[in-house]
């Protein structure tokens, strides 16, 4: 990773297209220390003359991956985002997952999905749709708002960036939403842990919000529990929060 005086200078010995070396170069000298960066920074950090870097910038803004404000400072832009939530899926092997998904849908008569956190959005990395002939309607790929819904909800709060809002949803395990994304739609998931209780992600069960009574809420979030038990397990983590926060009386 590149420090505030690292210069990542691309040369001609590189293999690849010249001017990709160089646009790549420009995104690999912002650093998480120093997210943004100005027309001068980024001819010094990559040895590139300004010239070279604002035609390089120009097309790098087209397709998404950088932004440039009124003031001339550079940031990285959204495109990365969508490629950071495929790198994410290929590290849940579909194999893994889509039985459990497939399960639980079964098990809820629900649509049932696997959210990843993509910056300020949230992925869809799996879903298995409801075997109902009526049922809510998010793809598989598709990008959701991350500070809506109980997918979003669940992400945020066992994420790095968590507040006081999301202490509720931490004691609890679980998070429950009814037509906050979608006035028509219910949801409810939980969190799933990797190795180290790394969070991987929100499991969800979603559906038409008249479905979501309470009693409905209480069976899903028992079955939800256990899919997530089961998956947290295979991805490397301690199922055993969930057994804990079933006994504290989390699923009501």
């Amino acid at each position: 990773m590149a420090t505030s005086t690292s210069r990542i200078q691309p040369n001609d010995r590189q293999p690849g297209a010249a001017a990709v070396n160089r646009a790549l170069s420009l995104l690999g000298a912002f650093t998480r220390q120093e997210p943004a960066l100005t027309l001068a920074q980024l001819a010094r950090r990559t040895g590139l003359y300004k010239s070279t870097v604002l035609r390089l910038a120009e097309s790098l803004q087209a397709f998404g991956y950088l932004t440039r404000n009124d003031g001339g400072v550079f940031r990285i832009g959204a495109a990365p985002l969508r490629l950071a939530g495929l790198y994410r899926i290929d590290m849940h092997p579909a194999e893994m997952v889509m039985p459990i998904l497939r399960h639980l849908a079964e098990a809820t008569q629900e649509s049932a999905a696997l959210y990843v956190r993509a910056g300020s959005q949230r992925l869809c990395a799996y879903r298995v749709t409801s075997p109902r002939a009526v049922s809510d309607n998010v793809q598989q790929g598709e990008l959701l708002p991350v500070n809506q819904g109980a997918g979003g909800r669940v992400l945020l709060a066992f994420g790095p960036d968590a507040g006081g809002e999301h202490v509720d949803v931490r004691k609890r395990m679980h998070s429950v939403t009814l037509g906050e994304r979608d006035r028509e739609t219910a949801a409810v998931a939980c969190p799933v842990f990797g190795t180290d209780q790394r969070l991987e992600g929100a499991l969800s069960v979603s559906g038409p919000v008249q479905r979501f009574t309470p009693p409905s809420v209480r069976r899903i979030t028992t079955q939800l529990f256990s899919a997530a038990r089961e998956l947290t397990s295979a991805l490397g983590g301690d199922a055993g929060v969930f057994s804990s926060a079933s006994r504290r009386g989390s699923v009501r």
